[in-house]
């Protein structure tokens, strides 16, 4: 089972995987001073990190959640089963480990996945 597929495409398995889940609500206060909440939605965020990545693993990932927004497939950990969800990706980033001849070690490859 892949723990992770963009687009029908399976990515190498993270080395941190972390889910939040997160409550979009509005808030005001009455006449009394008492906080009114109301839930809107409950959308998921997940958070993705690769210790080491080869160069073409590093481009087959960045590609993937290159688009405005794309089909994940993630296992989430309040049904314990694989969900299927559009998100969206945020900020990416990485960094170079060694150059060592002429072919790049890229370390700590990271990023966060949100619900749309």
């Amino acid at each position: 089972m892949a723990l992770i597929r963009i687009n029908d495409t399976t990515i190498p398995t993270p080395s941190s995987y972390d889910i939040g889940v997160q409550d979009i609500s509005k808030a005001t206060r009455n006449a009394l001073g008492n906080m009114i909440i109301e839930r809107i939605n409950t959308k998921v965020k997940i958070n993705l990190s690769w210790k080491s990545l080869t160069p073409l693993e590093q481009t087959s990932v960045l590609f993937a959640v290159s688009g405005t927004s794309f089909e994940v497939e993630y296992l989430d950990p309040r049904t314990d089963t694989i969900l299927s969800k559009e998100f969206y990706c945020g900020d990416r980033s990485t960094g170079l480990y060694s150059h060592v001849d002429n072919k790049p070690v890229w370390r700590e490859v990271s990023f966060n996945l949100v619900e749309i």
